[in-house]
């Protein structure tokens, strides 16, 4: 089978992958429907604050895998440096199918159109993609959620954090990188755009931050 015909596969195995919601699917083997506790969100959030930790860290997990796996395929098997053919190699592949998992996850056909928020999976994507920004986007996350006891807070940092640290680390030049310095502006912008649609999935988090309603990551809510 040739890369081009395997290109058409990975792209919308992405999508379906990152389509998959988890949090939905393990609050039905708990006899709940996520969608009707909490915040409403089938994310790691209200799983852990609805459920517990255990089925909170299970569905962070899934959720990084479903952006892990299919933009680590891609970049270990699709992706030639700085090369000029579209077809046997290229930092769209891997960029695409980075977007599908992510868009897969907020927009999945299982329900309705209306998943998660896209902050795990985007994690997955990243650490594939760009390990070491990333990684101080976790750091940032931690920091955030430490002081303000607020997960949304802590994405919405990390998200801003990730193409920030992209561009530093890459002025810096002293870190091991999986891609060459040629291909980077695309993986930069893709963590722009990322960045840009976790604080649209999170409106509803910012208004309830500024009216000081939001939720602790430690409080139990049982309902909207």
């Amino acid at each position: 089978m040739t890369k081009t015909a395997l290109t058409a596969i990975l792209l919308p195995a992405s999508y379906l992958l990152g389509s998959i919601p988890t949090g939905y699917v393990i609050g039905r083997v708990k006899g709940i429907d996520i969608r009707q506790h909490g915040s409403g969100n089938p994310g790691t959030a209200n799983v852990y604050r609805t459920l517990g930790a255990g089925p909170g860290i299970l569905t962070f997990l899934a959720d990084f895998l479903k952006g892990f796996i299919p933009a680590m395929i891609a970049m270990q098997f699709f992706y030639i440096t700085a090369s000029a053919d579209f077809s046997k190699g290229h930092w769209w592949i891997p960029v695409t199918a980075g977007a599908l998992a992510i868009a897969g996850h907020i927009w999945t056909p299982f329900l309705g159109f209306k998943g998660g928020k896209g902050v795990a999976t985007a994690a997955g994507v990243f650490t594939a993609l760009l390990p070491w920004p990333t990684a101080g986007a976790f750091v940032v996350f931690g920091i955030a959620v430490a002081i303000t006891h607020h997960i949304s807070v802590g994405s919405m940092s990390a998200s801003v954090a990730l193409p920030v640290l992209c561009y530093l680390l890459n002025k810096c030049g002293k870190l091991p990188y999986t891609i060459k310095p040629e291909d980077q502006l695309p993986f930069i912008s893709l963590a722009v755009v990322v960045c840009a649609i976790i604080f649209y999935t999170h409106i509803s988090n910012i208004r309830r931050i500024l009216q000081g309603r939001e939720l602790s990551f430690k409080h139990k809510a049982d309902s909207k």
